[in-house]
């Protein structure tokens, strides 16, 4: 199982469109975290799973989502309203109501993957503001026999060095 993972985009289409095109024929799901900033109908967000940020006035999308791929059960945010600026403790108590096994979310543009007690928590960054480094970036996770790989890259396409993880799931 292999899932794109994009977060606050903040207005850009032709960076959607590219992470779409690169990894089309290999992603089994494509999600957005929310603070996309387009309409619901953009065409550039058809390929994704989104949901609502905090800068999605005029989108009517969900603020959170649940999705199934291959035995995974995925949480989808934005984060905003779990306060993940100062700790994912909110968001893992909603991960264990939904029994998520992977948390996707954005809000704070910083990219990292961590495991706290069994559940995935990715944050994919952001593929136009980034915080704390100056790669824009997404995610890929590749899920398969147990093992979870967290890859990080930039909007060229280029793997970020010092990102990639693997968890056991």
């Amino acid at each position: 199982m292999k899932a794109v993972i994009v977060s606050d985009s903040h207005g850009l289409t032709g960076e959607l469109s590219a992470i779409v095109e690169r990894h089309r024929h290999e992603a089994d799901l494509f999600i957005h975290c929310g603070d996309s900033e387009l309409p619901a109908q953009a065409a550039e967000l058809a390929p994704f799973v989104v949901v609502r940020g905090n800068c999605d006035v005029e989108a009517t999308f969900p603020n959170e989502r649940t999705e199934e791929a291959e035995g995974l059960r995925f949480l989808i945010t934005h984060g905003h309203l779990y306060g993940v600026k100062t700790s994912l403790l909110r968001l893992y108590y909603r991960a264990k109501e939904t029994s998520a096994h992977v948390v996707c979310f954005g809000h704070s543009h910083l990219a990292g993957a961590e495991q706290i007690e069994g559940v995935l928590f990715i944050n994919p960054g952001s593929i136009a503001l980034p915080r704390g480094r100056k790669e824009r970036t997404y995610a890929v996770l590749t899920a398969a026999n147990g093992r979870a790989t967290v890859e990080f890259y930039d909007t060229a396409g280029k793997p970020v060095p010092g990102l990639q993880q693997t968890f056991s799931i």
